[in-house]
């Protein structure tokens, strides 16, 4: 395959410790010529659906190149380490969830390997830190335009493990779904499309099923079609239903994480 000169970074690793760095030390020594996007390094550790979400809504927006993704609580156990090929670009990381939302957005996986060819990896695989000895020198490798082939044995697309299917049901009166991610400013993401927004009204409520009053909300395009406080359920960057407080948290007027559900309705 073609050298493709962009490798981008999305990791749990933080920013207080020197892992991020070993990581570009590692590609700056095989191929100095990539260049490097670090998307974030502040995913919440071990949050691998997190994790996944910001991969799947980054990676269509970068240039063509390989995407390294470490949220890896699996570690050094029997999880594999793979990379996929996809036609908008190659994705390496663990078999845990986080690669194929990602792959979707890029077009589908058309093939698949598992890391284990030991010249693409480091001299010595630590047990704990498989994004500097596995997945960063296999990266480097794909970017300067080594087969996908040689870096390890084939694995079969379907094989590759996959997050839960987000909750999500419809009726007449709205729609109840599964938070998917909060974001920096604490506006909350659910795994609806916004096609479901189009039947219902201006003004709504929000809040969890069967629980507690829920909260009204209008329906709007920008967070300012609210009040100051005020909730608006409104259509995202990526095209997903997602709760905001004009001038304030949504998760923490909602009191959600992800994995929770909360109700839309009329």
């Amino acid at each position: 395959m073609s050298a493709t000169p962009w490798i981008s970074l999305t990791t749990d690793y933080g920013l207080t410790d020197g892992f991020v760095a070993a990581c570009h030390g590692v590609i700056a020594r095989l191929a100095p010529a990539v260049r490097v996007i670090d998307v974030t390094h502040l995913v919440p550790p071990a949050d691998v659906r997190r994790g996944a979400a910001v991969l799947a809504q980054t990676v269509p927006h970068l240039p063509v190149g390989v995407h390294v993704a470490v949220v890896d609580p699996g570690v050094g156990t029997a999880r594999r380490g793979v990379a996929l090929a996809t036609p908008g670009g190659l994705l390496v990381g663990p078999d845990n969830g986080l690669l194929p939302d990602a792959a979707a957005a890029l077009g589908g996986v058309t093939a698949a390997v598992q890391l284990t060819e030991p010249r693409w990896l480091a001299d010595q695989v630590s047990r704990t830190f498989h994004g500097r000895d596995v997945f960063a020198p296999a990266a480097a490798r794909l970017a300067l335009g080594a087969p996908l082939a040689e870096a390890g044995p084939p694995v079969d697309p379907a094989d590759l493990v996959r997050l839960p299917t987000p909750t999500l049901t419809v009726d007449d009166e709205g729609f109840t779904a599964e938070v998917s991610t909060v974001d920096h400013f604490g506006n909350v993401q659910l795994a609806a499309p916004a096609r479901l927004l189009d039947p219902l009204p201006a003004t709504l409520r929000v809040g969890p099923p069967g629980a507690e009053p829920s909260r009204p909300a209008v329906r709007g395009r920008t967070f300012a079609d609210a009040p100051a406080d005020g909730l608006v359920v409104y259509v995202d960057s990526a095209d997903l239903v997602a709760v905001a407080v004009n001038g304030g948290r949504a998760v923490d007027l909602l009191r959600v994480a992800p994995g929770d559900v909360l109700r839309v309705s009329r």
